[in-house]
This record gives structure tokens, C-alpha cells and sequence, in this order.
């Protein structure tokens, strides 16, 4: 072995990691945890991304003094060719000087952009690892289509595709017909949980003093981006018919998006503004789950919902539209509730019936407590990925 050869086998192994932006999120707070986790490990991370969208929540406040990170501001999610191709040379660019030996993207936009320059580089050097997409709702059918067709024809420059769940790897290849099986790995998320498992009585007391909330109030929250997908609409509607069964029912809103104003709109509609709260983007969500009865989440779809898991781990029992991944998260029946999507009596059914029944409402919440913080812990996701980086390497 040459002197360079030695050199560059003890030196740590260098992964460019590419997301689209770092809005609230599990993405953000994935990509984030693991570039400078994994710094411990024998790695070197630098983490790229673009451009926050309007009205988004900005998750760099994660950042270690130890983060290599790189804004990229013509890397957005819309679809903007010139905008785009600046984004390719960009990091084809970063590529060259930085030279990884493998590239991880996450997120559609930077999966695409990503993988382009990832395989020009290729043509000398690295390997290119690719995170999960889950695209049905979050794109018009036509659109979706596009995706697609580029997500399949992206797949054959691609190594290893990593999928957050069985049911995910099943729905990509056989619904989507996304790449072969022997390039996917299942790799759960995994998450800081350690604030939300230790909420106990004393911590929920005082979170209810912080937020101002009235003794005897039964509190219904939700967290997420203001945005189509989330379908807070479903959430209001849902807070309507709760409010008429139980007139001390009170509903946290956590998040902002496009839609804040349609929705404060459709709240006073619905007769429900003044037990409405609208928080915005807020970093003390122990405080918003330790203050919260019931957790209910509306979406179109879900990856892997990561403020059910948070909700769980604090020991809050979840109600859900029966959407995506939530299946991995809630057990039916024993740690939450599940509903058909666009079922707002159902949904109201279920969490009706918790708060009517605090030991029920407290024994769900705690009987998968300990089993959730474990599965999505941190440190086992470093652990796969760090795992699953040696594999590409060997």
C-alpha cells in the first residue's frame, strides 16, 4: 500500500448528504442528527441543502458547532429548470472539491438533483445511497406521474434505496415499481425522544400553567406544516363536532404553512375559534405534549408520522386517520385510535371517547411508551446507517 493508500484508508470516510431544505420536519431533523452523529463513528458529513419554502419553519437551530453545512440556494422544491441546473453544477461542484465516497439524499427534489450530479461525478469516483420518497398525496396525479417515471429511471444510478418501513419498501416496489429488492434496506427513524419520555404529572401540571390553559380543560393538539397534506381542514371539522359533545374540549394548533389564514377562517366558520389556538412554529413541544390529552392527527398521508411518535413517547395516546406508515407507530387499540381518511365522526368518536375516560386515555398513553422511545431511538438509527454506510464501502 502506497503512502496516499494508507492515508486515505485511515482517513475518516466522507459522506455528502443532500436534502432539499431543512423545514420542520423529520427529514430536517434525520439529516441533521445524523451528520453529526455520525462524525463520531469514523465519518465525515457534510450536509447540503436549499431553499426554505414561504412561510416555513427553519430547522437549523439543530446545528453543533461540529455541522459542515452548505446552503444551496437554488435548490428548491418546485420545479424550476433553470433554477434546478444551477443547483446540479452546484453540487457537482461541492462533489469534486469535497469528493465523497458516497452520497445520501433525502427528500424528491434533492433525490433527483442530487443523483444527476452524483452520477457525473461517479463517472470517477463514489457511490450513491439514496433515502425514501412517499409521493402519493403530496403531488397532483400529474405530477405524480412525472415523479414517477424520474423516481424509476433515478433507481438505476442508484446503490441502495433506504425505506423507513416494511409496508414503504412494499408500496415502492410493488405499487410504485421503484427499483429491485436487493437494493432496498429498511432502516426505521429514529429521534432525540429523551425530553418526551421523562414528561410526567408535575411536568403536565406546569406545562398547562405555561400555555395558560384552564383547570379542567381537555386538550386536543395537533403538530405539523399548515399545508394540504396535513388536512387541518379534517382537524377543524373534527374539533367541531368534539366541541359540540364536550364544552370543556380545547385544540392546540402547532405549525404555519400557506393556509394559517383559511384555517382561522374556517375556525370562527365552525364556531370553534375562541377554543382554537393557533401556536406557530414552536420549539418547546415537551411543553405543548405535556400539556395535551389527545393527539390527533389528520392527514392525507404519512411517511412515518414523526409527531405521533413524539405524542406517544411523551405518553399521549394518538388518534390518526388509518394513512401510510401510522400503522408502524399506533397499535390499534392499545397505544391509539385509527380512522378512515375524510371521517370526521369517526375521528371525533374516538377521541370523544378518551376524554371521557381518563384511565383508559392514560393507560393507552403509557402502555407503548417504553416500546416507542426504544424502536425510534437515535442512536439505533445512527447504528443502521452507519451499518448500512459499511456495507456500500466494502
Amino acid at each position: 500500500m502506497t503512502r496516499d493508500a494508507a492515508s486515505e484508508a485511515l482517513s475518516p470516510v466522507r459522506i455528502l448528504r443532500v436534502i432539499t431544505r431543512l423545514n420542520v420536519g423529520g427529514p430536517s431533523i434525520q439529516a441533521i442528527e445524523l451528520s453529526t452523529r455520525l462524525n463520531t463513528r469514523g465519518y465525515r458529513t457534510r450536509l447540503v441543502f436549499g431553499q426554505l419554502g414561504e412561510g416555513e419553519g427553519d430547522m437549523r437551530y439543530l446545528f453543533q458547532p461540529a455541522t459542515d453545512a452548505l446552503e444551496i440556494d437554488t435548490l428548491r422544491r418546485p420545479i424550476a429548470p433553470l433554477a434546478d441546473a444551477q443547483a446540479f453544477a452546484r453540487l457537482l461542484a461541492i462533489m469534486r472539491e469535497f469528493r465523497p465516497q458516497i452520497v445520501h439524499t433525502h427528500m424528491a427534489k434533492a433525490g433527483t438533483v442530487g443523483r444527476l450530479a452524483a452520477a457525473a461525478y461517479n463517472r470517477t469516483a463514489g457511490r450513491a445511497a439514496r433515502a425514501r420518497v412517499v409521493l402519493e398525496g403530496y403531488f397532483s396525479p400529474a405530477k405524480t406521474r412525472v415523479f414517477l417515471g424520474v423516481e424509476r429511471a433515478l433507481a438505476h444510478l442508484t446503490d441502495c434505496l433506504v425505506a423507513i418501513s416494511p409496508e414503504i419498501r412494499t408500496e415502492l416496489l410493488d405499487e410504485q415499481r421503484i427499483g429491485r429488492p436487493d437494493q432496498y434496506r429498511v432502516i426505521p427513524l429514529g429521534f432525540e425522544l429523551g425530553g418526551f419520555s421523562s414528561i410526567d404529572d408535575r411536568a403536565r401540571l406546569a406545562a398547562r400553567e405555561t400555555l395558560g390553559i384552564p383547570a379542567g380543560s381537555h386538550v386536543v393538539s395537533t403538530v405539523g406544516r399548515l399545508t394540504g397534506i396535513k388536512d387541518h381542514r379534517l382537524f377543524i371539522e373534527t374539533a367541531r363536532l368534539i366541541a359540540n359533545d364536550d364544552p370543556d374540549a380545547l385544540f392546540l394548533i402547532v405549525g404555519d404553512g400557506e393556509l394559517r389564514q383559511a384555517l382561522e377562517q374556517a375556525a370562527r366558520d365552525g364556531g370553534i375559534a375562541r377554543r382554537t389556538r393557533f401556536l406557530g412554529w414552536r420549539r418547546d413541544l415537551d411543553t405543548v405534549y405535556g400539556a395535551t390529552d389527545v393527539f390527533l392527527l389528520t392527514s392525507r398521508n404519512e411517511g412515518t408520522p414523526v409527531a405521533l411518535i413524539e405524542a406517544l413517547a411523551a405518553g399521549v395516546p394518538g388518534v390518526s386517520t388509518d394513512v401510510g406508515g401510522v400503522r408502524d407507530v399506533i397499535e390499534e387499540g392499545v397505544s391509539g385510535l385509527l380512522a378512515p381518511y375524510g371521517d370526521a365522526r369517526a375521528l371525533a368518536s374516538h377521541v370523544s371517547s378518551l376524554l371521557r375516560d381518563p384511565a383508559r386515555r392514560r393507560g393507552m398513553g403509557e402502555c407503548r411508551r417504553v416500546a416507542i422511545v426504544n424502536r425510534y431511538q437515535i442512536d439505533r438509527l445512527v447504528s443502521d446507517v452507519a451499518a448500512l454506510y459499511r456495507e456500500l464501502r466494502a
